[in-house]
């Protein structure tokens, strides 16, 4: 089968049978469509014509360009996956990455604001601005629940159960979970409803707006919270990854239940939610290195 068409049908597959999200997919094929112009170049247009060798030597050309072993260790599995498809589909009789091995990637513990920080930075009284109301009904729940920023951007009123205190999140791969809104969040929410009828477009059912009435975009997000913390004087960079970081370790540290951050963060496997353990110990060693009177040197 030619490549081009094989690489359509296992997005297609992606899209249609794994349900994968919409970033994902997108993420999926710039990787796979970088792959075929390396196959062309060198005349690999069957699936057939493809050697482990050929595999190892589109990823260190890709090294060559200064990429990160996370970002190689990424495409490799994007790779690996579309052969395991092929060979599903008997489209191959043999696999030729299955003996291609993942670069190891060193995976940083994620950055994180401390409580003090974050009441600090959300602590606003007596707001007149519509759109600073947005903002913070915006990143008070981004905070309080978690969300990645598709899941704030995707949340429509229907979803909103604020007498519960809970929210239905639409995350990836088209998943729905219910996690709970704290009451600040909630009272910043009800704020941002009294006077989103002022930019609301009809019949749309975004909860947040941007100014023209529609669905906000996640750039604007990202824009407007980084925008945010630079008025605040906040040093660090800030971005909805850090609230929902910062969520997660606050979380853990006073509940000390990681299946319930797990559940809350949408994660699918919970190793992926154990490198907050590590943060939290990270804390509590230098707290011991500052405070233990025989840590001090």
């Amino acid at each position: 089968m030619d490549m081009e068409v094989a690489v359509g049908k296992y997005l297609a597959y992606l899209q249609n049978e794994r349900r994968y999200a919409e970033n994902t997919i997108s993420s999926y094929s710039r990787e796979l469509n970088r792959y075929l112009l390396y196959s062309r170049d060198k005349n690999l247009s069957c699936c057939t014509d493809h050697r482990s060798f050929h595999t190892q030597e589109y990823l260190v050309q890709k090294h060559q360009t200064g990429l990160r072993a996370s970002s190689l260790r990424q495409s490799a599995s994007i790779i690996k996956s579309f052969f395991r498809y092929l060979c599903r589909e008997n489209i191959l009789s043999e696999n030729p990455v299955s003996t291609l091995q993942l670069p190891k990637a060193k995976r940083p513990l994620p950055k994180i604001l401390d409580v003090d920080t974050m009441n600090g930075l959300l602590q606003k009284d007596n707001v007149e601005d519509p759109l600073l109301k947005r903002d913070l009904a915006l990143f008070e729940l981004a905070y309080s629940s978690g969300l990645r920023l598709s899941e704030l951007t995707k949340t429509n009123l229907s979803d909103l159960d604020l007498e519960n205190g809970l929210l239905r999140v639409h995350g990836k791969g088209s998943k729905t979970r219910l996690v709970p809104v704290g009451k600040k969040a909630i009272n910043a929410i009800n704020s941002w409803i009294r006077v989103r009828k002022q930019f609301a477009s009809a019949g749309e059912t975004a909860l947040f707006l941007s100014q023209r009435g529609k669905r906000i975009a996640p750039r604007t997000v990202q824009h407007r919270l980084q925008q945010f913390g630079i008025k605040q004087g906040l040093r660090e960079h800030l971005h909805p990854h850090l609230l929902r970081h910062s969520f997660a370790s606050h979380f853990l540290e006073s509940s000390n239940n990681l299946r319930a951050v797990q559940e809350c963060l949408g994660h699918q496997d919970i190793s992926t939610t154990q490198i907050y353990t590590h943060l939290n110990f990270q804390a509590l060693a230098q707290s011991y290195d500052t405070c233990h009177p025989r840590a001090k040197k």
